[in-house]
């Protein structure tokens, strides 16, 4: 939270934060002890959810598609023969490896929306210009910003690096 109120701040040009202490005691008098924990339930949700696709999906590849199969079954899965394709790697466990990093990654394309409601919710009515209109509107509780993010489209907003895109009928000031 803290960390997010900060890039907030600096961003907007702002100075109520002067350090960490300084943080540390202005969301505690202002918020109390749950400013500390804002966006902490959307954030759990996703890693959790982040962990148990990941882990799913790098079990389901390496069991079915990279393991030889099992002949007592009598099934006998396609193992991953590609060999033009991936000439650098040599074993089994190089490609376990590399299959537990790549469904790492697509879990987290799925279960960005979640990062996304918990830093809204972080910075969410803090008293920054970021969490405040006409920058952003105030949310009531974590659903309320999810439906709004979804009612408008904008579940995967800043999802990706380099393709961009900007929400019908919507205006952004530049100064």
């Amino acid at each position: 939270v803290i960390t997010l109120r900060c890039m907030v701040q600096f961003i907007g040009r702002e100075t109520k934060y002067s350090g960490t202490l300084s943080a540390f005691t202005t969301i505690y008098r202002e918020e109390g002890v749950l400013g500390f924990f804002a966006g902490l339930i959307p954030r759990l949700l996703g890693d959790i959810l982040s962990l148990w696709l990941c882990n799913m999906l790098a079990y389901l590849i390496n069991t079915y598609a990279l393991e030889n199969g099992d002949p007592a079954l009598g099934w006998q899965p396609r193992g991953l023969k590609v060999p033009f394709l991936l000439p650098q790697v040599s074993t089994m466990a190089e490609m376990k490896s590399y299959s537990q990093a790549v469904t790492g990654f697509f879990a987290s394309m799925l279960t960005y929306p979640f990062v996304l409601v918990s830093n809204l919710m972080a910075v969410n009515n803090c008293g920054l210009a970021g969490g405040l209109l006409p920058y952003a509107p105030t949310y009531s509780s974590w659903l309320d910003c999810w439906s709004q993010l979804h009612r408008e489209g904008n579940m995967s907003r800043g999802n990706s690096l380099f393709f961009r895109k900007v929400p019908a009928g919507k205006r952004y000031v530049w100064e």
